[in-house]
């Protein structure tokens, strides 16, 4: 299957004496985590659709630091980060993409402090501008038309950057009926695995926090529960699954559903 699919290295390219439009950020769930993965493979389909010429950094691509800052380890943090930096500036890489708000953050808003500045966009904002530029042509209609999609915010999408409008755009891109939970948008609920939540064991409570999302979710009687996040993507699967709901509501990235509208899935 990966044989098909062209996903030209940063150090390929340069040794060709090209440079990408984009960097795609991978990051380490689009890297190593069996659900992200297919997320990975939606949005370089898409690139390739398009003719976006992009390239990613491979091996040399490594965690940007955000889980050790938010637990708490600067040191770590500002390790991996000037590590990144390094090689970053010595590819001369001006725009970054990536599928991951922590990824999107850090790079944007906590790189330029140790001397990375970047043109930093998510890829909900990326497909949103590919959409509006016709290169993305949603057939309309389709298997799409009718069904009802909730989408769930990104702490550090939502709040953290204030991008709300691109994932939904993009949602309405797809003819399909876009349902809000209660709490959305500036008034959002955390999926329960942010600030390095994702790797400690739960406190002390009544509930977990990814439960209590997931039931606002399913109130809402859709069918799919969009995520533009790996995190959220984890927590949501989770709490479908804690429901015994997976058979009939499913948790699909963005870039997964205009892969799908789109026919690239095979």
């Amino acid at each position: 299957m990966t044989e098909e699919i062209n996903i030209p290295t940063m150090a390929e390219m340069v040794a060709k004496g090209e440079s990408p439009e984009v960097l795609f950020w991978v990051g380490c769930a689009g890297s190593f985590d069996d659900r992200y993965k297919s997320v990975t493979l939606a949005f370089v389909k898409i690139l390739n659709k398009v003719g976006v010429k992009f390239a990613v950094l491979g091996p040399e691509e490594t965690c940007t630091g955000d889980p050790a800052r938010r637990a708490g380890n600067e040191f770590l943090f500002q390790m991996q980060a000037m590590a990144n930096i390094q090689v970053l500036d010595g590819y001369e890489v001006k725009k970054i993409v990536t599928a991951c708000p922590h990824c999107f953050n850090t790079l944007k808003n906590e790189y330029p402090d140790l001397g990375g500045n970047y043109d930093v966009i998510h890829h909900s904002q990326y497909l949103q501008e590919l959409i509006n530029s016709g290169k993305v042509t949603l057939k309309g209609g389709g298997e799409f038309k009718g069904r009802k999609i909730t989408y769930h915010d990104s702490c550090f999408l939502g709040r953290a950057n204030k991008v709300y409008e691109a994932p939904r755009k993009v949602l309405e891109a797809l003819d399909a009926e876009l349902v809000e939970m209660k709490r959305c948008k500036t008034k959002g609920l955390c999926c329960g695995a942010g600030g390095a939540q994702m790797f400690k064991d739960a406190e002390p409570g009544k509930k977990e926090i990814n439960i209590e999302r997931t039931e606002e979710a399913l109130e809402t009687g859709a069918t799919t529960i969009a995520v533009a996040c790996p995190f959220c993507m984890t927590m949501m699967s989770d709490g479908v699954k804690d429901k015994e709901r997976e058979s009939e509501v499913k948790v699909q990235d963005l870039a997964e559903l205009i892969a799908e509208a789109e026919g690239l899935n095979g």
